[in-house]
């Protein structure tokens, strides 16, 4: 009998990257697209909103870069924390650690002889890295990468933020705002769509929610710009 081995891609694994590659571009055109908005509501000139949305690409894209890091790092940190305090454990307690990781497997409905008859042939392979993943959670699909994580966020932000200054760039003044707002929801819709169609989800949900929110932070810029422009 020939056995046919399936082999699944479960998307999770695409999350740690996924989430900031959605996250910079999503933020690179609600802010970009605000920001020029902003700018010719308040009487701007195209030039004057060209300059705007070219340094709130530089500043929107470093900053997510860094905060990316930072955050991503802090992760890492703690996992690296965590990963030390087990390898000291493993070393000075074997006998606790083996007993701690047979009851993980006991309470996920293992029976008691073979989760301890697992936790004794994982702990030989690999001890560090059975604690690791069954009792901190932590694996090379979960791991922090924060120089993976910024990049992707400064890369994507710069992508998104892009997308209104060409339509700034290629529009007359008059036609800026309906242009960019019209073009703005449209990037958003189809990136929370293919977003979410890359995560394995529905994409209805998703692109909405990126419109809601984009069209928020517009409408409020617009306004902001246009009070501004009235008060000068």
């Amino acid at each position: 009998m020939i056995v046919h081995i399936h082999t699944e891609n479960h998307l999770i694994e695409r999350t740690g990257w996924l989430r900031a590659a959605v996250l910079g571009a999503n933020d690179g055109i609600i802010s970009t697209a605000s920001l020029i908005l902003g700018v010719v509501s308040a009487g701007g000139t195209q030039h004057d909103a060209l300059v705007a949305g070219v340094a709130g690409l530089v500043a929107g894209a470093m900053a997510m870069a860094a905060g990316e890091y930072v955050s991503v790092s802090s992760q890492s940190d703690t996992e690296n924390a965590a990963l030390a305090k087990e390898r000291h454990e493993l070393v000075t307690a074997p006998a606790h650690e083996a007993e701690e990781l047979t009851q993980i497997y006991i309470n996920r409905g293992v029976e008691p002889a073979l989760a301890r008859e697992v936790s004794r042939q994982l702990m030989v392979k690999d001890a560090l890295a059975a604690h690791a993943r069954d009792e901190l959670g932590i694996s090379d699909t979960t791991g922090a990468n924060p120089i993976e994580a910024a990049l992707a966020s400064a890369l994507t932000f710069s992508a998104g933020a892009a997308a209104p200054l060409i339509i700034a760039v290629v529009s007359p003044l008059a036609l800026v705002m309906p242009a960019i707002g019209i073009g703005a929801m449209l990037f958003l819709a189809v990136l929370g769509a293919v977003g979410a169609k890359a995560g394995g989800a529905a994409p209805l949900r998703p692109a909405l929610r990126v419109l809601f929110w984009g069209a928020l932070a517009m409408a409020a810029t617009t306004g902001i710009g246009r009070l501004f422009g009235t008060v000068a």
